[in-house]
């Protein structure tokens, strides 16, 4: 049978089974509850030998629309929902990893990860390993010594940081390790982990799968032992998605192939636009060919996709003149939607961790996150233009 494109896909991809009553759209089914007369009916959904649902903890039609249209867009035997995406992070590590294991991972996670990592973990007993980024002879070598799980992200959030995935995968299959791959900022439209080797693929849907900031949602994908393991854990503990949540996620998502060609074509307009900015230290960009992930970027992403950074000069001083003075952008801890979002990532991404953990991650207090939106790529820079002209000299001097 003919394979159709991942834009075809995101449009129709899980739905049919799921409506009703003659709807184009699917429902949104907000009983807690199902009812059946047949006891013994009743009893085989409840166990899982037929199809059904008991109890919205568990499952719910509109959510399971959601779950099998990332399923089929990760291309994955199975998939499972959260609440939010740290909710699919820590139900996934709390799943997999016990007192006396080890994992093994990047420093350049986004930092509510990083907290699991360096806070969490640590007083569960488990053995954490945090390697640099891009490093990859010492995240093999750290492998090789034996890992429940090996933990990526690529690109990094916020200073974009690109990892071999594949060969990643390879180290981490050799040794016997579960790789996992954040993918929030790539999407299944830029990026597939799992055709690179990877067990599972984990998104905070809240973010491009949405695109409308206006629902929390989180996914895990992968194969169905792993997927059904990880449900279990989540099914007990209670982090389920909501199906209001669920059937903002699905409506997003119809148009996630034309938002993400967008976004990073506005992008790599706004990356080039701001190597020339004397103001801007730093431009991080994956589709830049002077990023030190470029190569890697093109082998394994279909597209570099929406996200960039820069640092400024003049660092926090610079921010609070610099980012008021924009007009077509939201200054919000958030990214992915439709509009341009930015922000520093010591109020964002990693507002959780001290400048001094943020430093020891390359992460400059004057760094600012930019998420690209759908608006005119001209008119995002002319905004950029106007905020750095409107900048006092006076930042610059003895900086």
């Amino acid at each position: 049978m003919r394979d159709v494109k991942m834009s075809t896909k995101a449009v129709w991809a899980g739905e049919k089974d799921q409506l009703a009553f003659g709807a184009t759209q699917v429902p949104v089914v907000h009983s807690v509850s199902f009812g059946y007369d047949d006891m013994d009916e009743w009893y085989e959904v409840a166990i899982g030998n037929k199809e059904g649902h008991i109890y919205g903890r568990n499952t719910n039609p509109t959510v399971d629309a959601f779950e099998e249209k990332i399923r089929i867009l990760e291309g994955a035997e199975a998939a499972t929902s959260f609440s939010t995406g740290m909710a699919a992070i820590s139900n996934t590590l709390g799943t997999l990893l016990f007192p006396g294991d080890r994992i093994v991972s990047i420093k350049d996670t986004y930092g509510g990860t990083n907290k699991i990592f360096t806070e969490f973990l640590p007083k569960q007993k488990v053995d954490v390993v945090l390697c640099d980024t891009g490093d990859h002879e010492a995240i093999e070598k750290e492998v090789a010594k034996g890992c429940k799980i090996l933990y990526l992200e690529s690109p990094t959030n916020p200073t974009v940081k690109i990892t071999d995935i594949e060969q990643m995968a390879k180290a981490g299959k050799k040794a016997g390790a579960i790789v996992i791959v954040d993918n929030t900022f790539a999407t299944p439209i830029n990026q597939n982990p799992l055709e690179l080797g990877a067990d599972l693929v984990i998104h905070s849907a809240t973010k491009f799968l949405g695109g409308h900031a206006d629902a929390l949602g989180g996914s895990v994908c992968g194969s169905k032992k792993l997927v059904e393991s990880i449900y279990h854990y989540r099914e007990i503990n209670g982090a389920t998605l909501d199906p209001m949540s669920a059937y903002l996620l699905l409506r997003g998502m119809k148009t996630l192939q034309l938002r993400i060609e967008k976004q990073s074509e506005n992008a790599m307009a706004v990356a080039r636009y701001l190597q020339s900015v004397d103001a801007v230290e730093a431009v991080f960009y994956p589709g830049l060919e002077d990023h030190p992930g470029h190569r890697i970027a093109q082998k394994q992403m279909n597209g570099f996709g929406s996200m960039l950074s820069f640092s400024v000069k003049g660092g926090v001083d610079t921010l609070r003149h610099l980012l008021p003075k924009l007009k077509y952008v939201n200054r919000a801890a958030h990214l992915g939607s439709v509009e341009t979002i930015v922000g520093p990532s010591r109020t964002t991404s990693h507002v959780e961790c001290t400048p001094e953990e943020r430093a020891a991650m390359g992460i400059p207090e004057g760094l600012i996150r930019y998420s690209a939106g759908l608006e005119d790529k001209d008119d995002l820079i002319h905004d950029l233009e106007q905020a750095f002209h409107s900048l006092p000299e006076s930042l610059f001097v003895n900086k």
